[in-house]
């Protein structure tokens, strides 16, 4: 399965209480923090719900 690098490129100060939590549940804390998940339905919708906060890209 594909892989994929989420980075929190913007701060969750100010966003609703299920955006922190959805960024949390990415493994995101610090502005700058990198995690690499599978490329699977689940994780890509919760990418979607916080994609204002967050930097998407392919590993390969």
């Amino acid at each position: 399965m594909a892989k994929i690098k989420v980075r929190l490129v913007r701060s969750t100060i100010g966003q609703i209480p299920q955006h922190r939590a959805t960024v949390r549940s990415l493994g995101l804390r610090k502005i700058g923090s990198v995690k690499e998940h599978e490329s699977n339905p689940a994780v890509m919708g919760m990418v979607k719900a916080v994609s204002h906060l967050v930097t998407v890209e392919d590993v390969k």
